[in-house]
């Protein structure tokens, strides 16, 4: 579960290293987001002469988290971080990379580019 100030780390080569929750999309009082779900981030850490700058606001959709997430068939999936991938406004992903293994919710919730680009599936 991600909540408002979580930290993330960022699964792609947009220039971001860590960024920081500031809003859970997906309704007036969703509090916690899981995998699968879009945040509002703030860029904390970034390498330099990157396209995002530090504080830059962007959205990103969350492919790990260590809380986890439990499916039908009784398995569940945890990870060791929490990471996302920066998207375009068009759910697209902003970076060219994915780097490493993403859970197979992000396919399932309709983020087809993003998995495709992905090492792993779990």
């Amino acid at each position: 579960m991600v909540q408002n100030l979580s930290w993330l780390n960022i699964a792609d080569n947009t220039g971001i290293k860590e960024a920081m929750v500031i809003r859970v999309l997906g309704g007036s009082n969703k509090k916690t987001a899981n995998i699968g779900d879009i945040v509002v981030c703030s860029a904390k850490v970034v390498t330099p002469n990157s396209m995002v700058k530090k504080g830059q606001i962007v959205k990103a959709v969350i492919v790990r988290t260590k809380f986890g997430v439990k499916r039908s068939d009784g398995s569940c999936v945890k990870f060791d971080d929490n990471a996302a991938v920066v998207i375009k406004e068009d759910k697209t992903p902003r970076g060219t990379r994915v780097f490493g293994v993403l859970a197979r919710e992000v396919r399932d919730r309709g983020y087809n580019k993003i998995a495709s680009l992905a090492e792993e599936i779990v």
